[in-house]
């Protein structure tokens, strides 16, 4: 089979490789029919993810169809339908009883990282019962593959975390997929305003299309003062750090008001500075999180529902033999306008 081997930092290729086997009795092997490519993804490239080796597959996200499962699982059978969680769960551990499925003692973020991912023809999954989702009848397939990682990380780890409240002021620094998603979730407690930070205008464009009540061009450095002025000089309620990098965290830092909530998504390859100096009286709360995954099925509900559009965020598709177009159209957003890409396999 097709598969993209992260080959160490910077390097990447599509190769052959063997089609994956069950090798436990709780395995499914998928076969891919659409996955994307994740901000993680890049850092892994940039040699962030120590734990991701040379030699492994990339991708944590996509949907696909039931090839063969192992004789442990009773949910799915071959030809089913499945959205392939980013996350898997065996469902029994301490922290799976917990709800912290990302913490699981024998799963967790494995694909794509420990274990060879879903950018490739097919992939191994494990404790498939828990792991993988049914596609309903009629749901778009492309729509989905938005909630294998991106709307469940940007709404646990950040509408959650942060407390979004109706009534209550949210920023977000980062207009990127991540704080999109961010900003569509958000809406489901209607907050009285969402403020999106960005240095790119396009994606401060998109959000105000997709409801933020403002949006800011943070290159000039001002960004904290025109939020003081605009929330008459409290701060928010919220702030959702969504690009990953010591300058958005201290941001938020600077914009929360007394009683705040700092909700940290991005994944950090650095350290951060933390003012306590100006922080230990506020009575704010700063929390960290990898997406459990634990709003999956509510999010296919609302889906289906037709309350959110997650396929607005897809800008650019690909087959997976033009696997390194997609990178290159993904890394290189502000000239390519991408959000996310999808890959056909």
């Amino acid at each position: 089979m097709k598969a993209l081997v992260y080959l160490g930092p910077e390097k990447k290729a599509l190769q052959e490789r063997p089609k994956p086997t069950i090798g436990a009795s709780t395995d499914a092997i998928v076969r891919i029919t659409k996955t994307t490519i994740c901000g993680t993804d890049l850092h892994i490239l940039k040699g962030d993810v120590p734990s991701c080796e040379p030699g492994r597959i990339l991708g944590h996200e996509g949907v696909g169809v039931i090839d063969q499962v192992g004789p442990a699982v009773t949910a799915f059978k071959p030809a089913d339908r499945v959205l392939i969680s980013c996350i898997s769960a065996c469902g029994k551990c301490i922290y799976c009883r917990k709800l912290m499925y990302s913490h699981c003692t024998t799963g967790g973020w494995i694909l794509g990282n420990r274990i060879d991912g879903t950018q490739a023809e097919f992939v191994r999954i494990p404790y498939a019962d828990t792991s993988l989702y049914p596609i309903p009848e009629g749901a778009d397939e492309e729509a989905l593959v938005m909630l294998s990682d991106i709307l469940p990380t940007g709404f646990e780890c950040g509408v959650l975390n942060g407390k979004v409240q109706p009534g209550s002021t949210v920023v977000i620094v980062g207009a990127g997929p991540i704080g999109l998603a961010a900003l569509l979730t958000a809406q489901f407690f209607s907050p009285a305003e969402i403020i999106m930070l960005d240095l790119d205008d396009n994606r401060l464009e998109v959000a105000t299309r997709f409801g933020a009540t403002a949006a800011i061009n943070s290159t000039d450095g001002k960004a904290v003062e025109k939020i003081m002025k605009m929330t008459g000089g409290r701060g928010v309620d919220t702030a959702i750090e969504a690009v990953g990098i010591p300058q958005t965290f201290e941001l938020c830092e600077k914009l929360l008001a007394p009683g705040g909530h700092l909700a940290n998504i991005g994944v950090h390859g650095t350290k951060v500075e933390l003012h306590l100096e100006s922080l230990w009286d506020r009575n704010i709360t700063i929390t960290t999180r990898l997406v459990d995954t634990v709003s999956t099925p509510m999010l296919l509900s609302t889906l289906q529902a037709h309350k959110i559009d997650p396929k607005r965020l897809i800008t650019h598709r690909f087959k997976l033999d033009r696997v390194h177009d997609a990178y290159e159209t993904f890394a290189h957003a502000a000239n390519t306008r991408a959000l996310k890409v999808i890959i056909e396999a």
